[in-house]
């Protein structure tokens, strides 16, 4: 769908919510974002600003780094992780409670450069065969957080290939994603989610993972108001344009499911 068409969509479903809304004009969100939403809200986050006049600025990291700025107290007004993360950030008294919405899910995925054969991932037999085939793999680094990465390794784990997978993992250099690594020609496989792959050129999804190899609890992402908010009416009527059918087609073009 082009952009003009998502545009006017977020225009109508957006007016509907600021005829709702109370929301103070001219005021400044801060957003601490997971690095996976990298250019997936950037235009819904324009849309809000043109109609409301409310700045938004977003600062994307890995997870990892989200929850230490959190942890430290830094100030903002609304995160976006994993549900799991935003739910003991809750416990923990970071977010203000009842104020964590679901905005979008997701799913892992494996990409090849364009033009390379494409393997059959259908069974987790195929998976199996078409990581060993490789000559070199890619996916996030579990230590630098992400459900992707704990995820992989676990599928690894399970497929019992974990050791003769290590020296074929090209990990990604901090701050980017393994489509780049892939992009690039350093690997011949990336294991990633699809809004990643959708973001490079020179690379295309095979598909998902078989569901046996998947965990969709891990990858509900959601927004919430942090504890130290201060622009709580502009960040609430932000954080509804996120959740809300306006913002659908914004999503499901990057790459990622509404709700």
């Amino acid at each position: 769908m082009r952009i003009r068409s998502l545009r006017a969509a977020a225009t109508i479903g957006f007016m509907i919510l600021v005829a709702q809304t109370a929301i103070v004009r001219a005021a400044e969100i801060k957003v601490l974002s997971a690095s996976v939403f990298t250019g997936v809200i950037d235009d819904i986050a324009v849309e809000f600003q043109r109609m409301t006049g409310n700045k938004v600025i977003i600062d994307y990291y890995t997870p990892a780094v989200v929850m230490n700025r959190i942890q430290a107290n830094e100030p903002a007004d609304v995160t976006i992780l994993s549900r799991p993360l935003t739910d003991g950030l809750q416990q923990q008294g970071k977010v203000v409670p009842g104020s964590i919405v679901d905005i979008a899910h997701s799913a892992v995925a494996m990409a090849i450069r364009k033009g390379a054969p494409k393997p059959d991932i259908s069974s987790v037999d195929g998976v199996k065969r078409a990581l060993l085939a490789a000559k070199s793999i890619t996916y996030p680094d579990v230590t630098r957080g992400g459900a992707t990465g704990f995820l992989v390794t676990r599928v690894l784990e399970h497929l019992g290939i974990a050791e003769e997978m290590k020296p074929k993992t090209k990990y990604p250099r901090p701050g980017e994603f393994a489509s780049a690594v892939l992009a690039r020609g350093e690997a011949d496989i990336a294991i990633s989610q699809p809004m990643e792959v959708l973001a490079e050129a020179g690379i295309e999804l095979v598909g998902l993972l078989p569901p046996e190899l998947q965990s969709p609890q891990e990858f509900v992402f959601s927004a919430s108001l942090l504890a130290g908010a201060k622009e709580l009416k502009a960040a609430k009527a932000f954080i509804q344009l996120l959740s809300s059918p306006a913002a659908a087609p914004f999503l499901k073009a990057k790459g990622m499911q509404p709700g």
